[in-house]
């Protein structure tokens, strides 16, 4: 078994307030748990109205399945367009 965990940060350049960045990444939680079988949750930075990092997990049979869902994951992210890709950083874990 391997578990993947992906710390992403994103820059929400545009936002102004703390209520707006809770809008942006509480949108983009949904639309992730919707389409792909992660679990998702802000893992940092909670008082910074510009900055956000997720914690992303996946679970699966081998490392190579694990990353290509989470490369898809940040892929998905990107083409939301509704903040900036920064830096990201992928461990796993084997059991």
């Amino acid at each position: 078994m391997t578990v993947g965990v992906l710390r992403l940060t994103l820059y929400l350049r545009e936002n102004h307030s703390l209520k707006g960045k809770r809008s942006v990444i509480r949108t983009i939680k949904a639309r992730i748990r919707n389409k792909f079988n992660v679990s998702i949750a802000e893992a940092d930075d909670h008082d910074l109205w510009q900055r956000a990092v997720l914690g992303i997990s996946q679970v699966g049979t081998d490392q190579g399945f694990v990353d290509g869902a989470l490369r898809e994951v940040v892929h998905c992210i990107e083409a939301m367009q509704l903040a900036e890709l920064g830096e990201e950083r992928l461990e796993f874990l084997h059991y």
